[in-house]
Formats: structure tokens, sequence, C-alpha cells
């Protein structure tokens, strides 16, 4: 019976929802305007602090990332949860994928630990290899 319910769970959280982002904190985690901390899955940004920070380029992802996705209605598609509680997930404005975006115009990079929750990072990171 708990594996039935786990597995129902991760089911019902992979579905998409709309929701609206109150604010990026990064190019990599936002917040909506329900408070739900999301950690864009499968990529990575530079960071605003710690000893590999980069914040100029931090703060110019970041602030492309809001000005295409603050206050607006998006869609999400949920994964799982990170280690801090944060949902990780995949966003969608107007049926582009955000991360797939953001990583065509350089702004960020495919986080290969993680690049099995997405399917256009494993099969970009499969075509890269095929070149």
């Amino acid at each position: 019976m708990i594996y039935f319910f786990s597995i129902s769970c991760n089911f019902l959280y992979a579905k998409t929802d709309k929701i609206i982002i109150e604010n990026c904190y990064d190019g990599d985690t936002c917040t909506t305007t329900n408070k739900e901390k999301i950690r864009l899955a499968c990529i990575d940004t530079p960071e605003i602090r710690g000893k590999k920070a980069d914040p100029e380029k931090a703060k110019y992802v970041r602030d492309y990332l809001n000005s295409l996705i603050k206050g607006k209605e998006i869609t999400i598609r949920r994964i799982t949860y990170d280690r801090y509680g944060r949902t990780v997930a995949e966003l969608y404005k107007n049926k582009i994928n955000l991360q797939k975006h953001l990583v065509e115009i350089g702004l960020a990079k495919i986080y290969k630990k993680y690049a099995h929750q997405c399917e256009w990072s494993k099969n970009y990171l499969n075509k890269k290899n095929n070149d």
C-alpha cells in the first residue's frame, strides 16, 4: 500500500499547473505569489553569493529572467523537492521551456548531475556528445 501511495504521489506531482512568479532571486531560483520556492530543474546559473560567486553575471541572468516572468502567469511542471525544501520544476512561458531558453542563449549551463530530470537536457547532452 505504501508503494502504491508513493507511485501515485509522484505521478500527481509531475502534472502541470499555472502559477504566478512573484520574483526570481537569481537565474535558477524563483518564488511564486503563494510563496512556493522554485528551483529551476536541470540548469545552473552564476551565484550571487558564495565562494564561486559571480555577482555581476548572476544579477544579469536574474534580471533577464524576471523581465520574462515576474508577475506573469506561467506553467510549471513539478518534478521533486531539493535538499532545501524547494520545488524542483520546469517553467514554461507560452509553451517555451525557460530553462532550455536560458541554456540556448548562454545564460545557464546544463547541470549534468540532474540532467536526467528533463527530457530536453538529456537530449541536449546526447547531441553535444555526438557532435
